[in-house]
């Protein structure tokens, strides 16, 4: 769970800098550099990330609703921090049976 998190924050951190910081010099400024830098580091993580949340799914037993909210969220800037901080609610984890 500690990798997912780490992965979720280095997308987020990505996310933002392709959206608020690269595009618009891309757009705005004429000068795509950081697009071409940026771009496929962001690729990459996102799609380790979606990658882990389908191996919680299949592994870890998450709620399909996680996943499906992971996905969604994966694409707007913040979302996987927020949806780590609504698992650590266990609202999306089965709950855990102790003997």
């Amino acid at each position: 769970m500690r990798f997912f998190n780490t992965v979720g924050i280095a997308e987020t951190c990505s996310t933002a800098s392709l959206y608020f910081i690269a595009m618009p010099l891309k757009y705005l400024g004429g000068n795509e550099i950081l697009v071409k830098v940026i771009g496929p580091i962001h690729g990459l993580l996102w799609t380790l990330y979606i990658g882990l949340l389908a191996l919680g799914w299949i592994q870890k037993k998450w709620n399909m609703r996680a996943v499906i909210t992971g996905g969604v969220l994966s694409l707007l800037p913040g979302g996987p921090i927020w949806l780590e901080r609504r698992m650590n609610q266990s609202e999306y984890l089965p709950k855990r049976v102790e003997a």
